[in-house]
């Protein structure tokens, strides 16, 4: 087996996950999407925390690099929120939830690791977030009241809760 398909099992638990949850779906399932033996789901991944941990590990190394891309198209404070935004919308227009979302709502039933991963995406976004936030009102781009972190915070939490409204 290839890292190829490595790649495939990661994507289509991706899919499975963002619109199942992580307790909707088995590697049987992974395994007849995209036809290989249950088995060669757990030589790469042992465990479905192995399988959740290198998902989410890689959902987040590929959201920080967007965020970075967003720093560098935009200067203005408005405009990287906005691009933020569409992030998410990109993601619902698909027809799926945030990965960290979906496992975020399950938190209670999910491997520790995996959850450590998830708190570490949402660090990121609220990093992120307060950073943009901050930097905007310094510059005058943009007003609000309160701590950059907790406007992030909750900007985030908005976000989130308005995917899960709108599906």
């Amino acid at each position: 087996m290839s890292g190829i398909t490595a790649e495939r099992v990661l994507d289509t638990a991706q899919r499975l996950i963002q619109t199942r949850g992580f307790n909707g779906f088995s590697y049987r399932d992974i395994a007849g999407e995209i036809g290989i033996k249950s088995a060669s789901v757990h030589y790469y991944f042992p465990s479905k925390a192995d399988l959740g941990v290198a998902l989410v590990s890689r959902y987040r190394e590929n959201f920080a690099a967007e965020l970075e891309d967003i720093l560098d198209r935009h200067t203005e404070a408005a405009k990287r929120l906005k691009a933020f935004v569409e992030l998410f919308r990109q993601t619902l227009k698909s027809e799926r939830l945030c990965l960290c979302g979906m496992l975020g709502a399950e938190r209670d039933g999910l491997p520790e690791p995996v959850n450590d991963q998830v708190r570490a995406f949402f660090e990121l976004c609220e990093n992120w977030l307060s950073e943009v936030l901050k930097t905007g009102r310094k510059a005058g781009e943009l007003a609000f009241r309160g701590n950059p972190r907790n406007v992030a915070d909750q900007f985030l939490s908005l976000l989130e809760g308005a995917m899960v409204l709108a599906r």
